[in-house]
C-alpha cells in the first residue's frame, strides 16, 4: 500500500509491529475506501481532515497527518481551510436537538402560532433557496431570535455561496462528521445523503465516505499505544 495515497499511518504500523495479524487487519480495513476509486485521493484526504478537526473528536494528530497528505496530493491551503471552516458548523447541532425538547415546554403565543414576519419569511425562503432543505427546529428558531438565525444563515452557507469546494464534497464532509462514532446525528445524515445525491452521488461514493468514517475508530491507537509503550518504558526502568 502506498503511504501517500490511503489512510495508511506510519506511527501507527511502528506500534503495531510487534502485532502482525492487527497489522494486517488495520491494513486490510483501512484500505477499503482506497480500494474502488470512487472518490478520488484528494476528496479522501479532505474528508479525513474533516472527521479528524470535528468538534466531537479534535483529533490534532490525525489532523496534522492528514492535512500533510492532502497538501502532498496538492490540495490548496484555501480548500483545507474551507473544510475547517464547513466543520466548525456543527456546533449549531445543540439547537437542532436542543430547541425541539426545549419547545416541549412552551405553548406557542398568539404571535408566534400567526406566522412568520415579512423578514422572517424572507429569510427562510433565502435559506430554502441557498441550502435546499429546512427542518422544524428552524421554524421556533426563526421566531424567536430572527438576528440570531440570520448569523447562522451566513455561517452556514457561505462554503456553498463563494464556491471554494464543490457542493457536494461540502455534503460529503457533512455526511461524514454526522455520522462520525462521535456524534452520530441521525436526522443530519438524511438531509445531507439527499442533499449529495441530488448533486449527483454515486452509491459508491458514498459508501466509501461511510467506510473513510468508520476508520477513525484506529485514532485510538494513534493516541494510545505510544503512551503505552511510554510506560511500560517507565515501568521497566523503576523495576531496576
Amino acid at each position: 500500500m502506498n503511504p501517500n495515497y490511503s489512510y495508511w499511518n506510519e506511527k501507527i504500523a511502528h506500534y503495531l509491529a510487534d502485532d502482525p495479524e492487527f497489522l494486517n487487519i488495520y491494513k486490510s480495513f483501512t484500505e477499503a475506501p482506497w480500494r474502488n476509486g470512487h472518490l478520488d485521493d484528494v476528496t479522501r484526504e479532505l474528508i479525513n481532515i474533516a472527521l479528524s478537526a470535528s468538534p466531537t473528536h479534535l483529533n490534532m494528530a490525525a489532523a496534522q497527518h492528514h492535512i500533510r497528505k492532502a497538501l502532498l496530493l496538492g490540495a490548496s491551503k484555501e480548500e483545507i481551510a474551507e473544510v475547517l471552516k464547513v466543520v466548525s458548523i456543527l456546533g449549531v447541532h445543540t439547537c437542532a436537538v436542543g430547541i425541539p425538547l426545549m419547545m416541549k415546554h412552551y405553548t406557542k403565543s398568539e404571535e408566534e402560532k400567526s406566522g412568520y414576519t415579512k423578514e422572517q419569511q424572507a429569510l427562510k425562503e433565502k435559506f430554502i433557496a441557498t441550502m435546499g432543505y429546512w427542518n422544524d427546529f428552524r421554524d421556533d428558531l426563526i421566531r424567536m431570535d430572527t438576528e440570531y438565525f440570520d448569523a447562522y444563515y451566513e455561517f452556514l452557507t457561505i462554503p456553498t455561496r463563494r464556491g471554494i469546494l464543490q457542493p457536494k464534497l461540502i455534503e460529503f464532509i457533512y455526511i461524514a462528521i454526522d455520522s462520525s462514532t462521535t456524534h452520530l446525528f441521525e436526522k443530519g445524515i438524511e438531509v445531507h445523503l439527499k442533499n449529495a445525491i441530488k448533486y449527483g452521488a454515486t452509491q459508491g461514493e458514498l459508501l466509501e465516505v461511510f467506510q473513510l468514517t468508520s476508520a477513525i475508530g484506529f485514532h485510538t491507537l494513534l493516541d494510545t499505544l505510544p503512551i503505552l509503550e511510554e510506560e511500560v518504558k517507565e515501568s521497566a526502568l523503576s523495576k531496576k
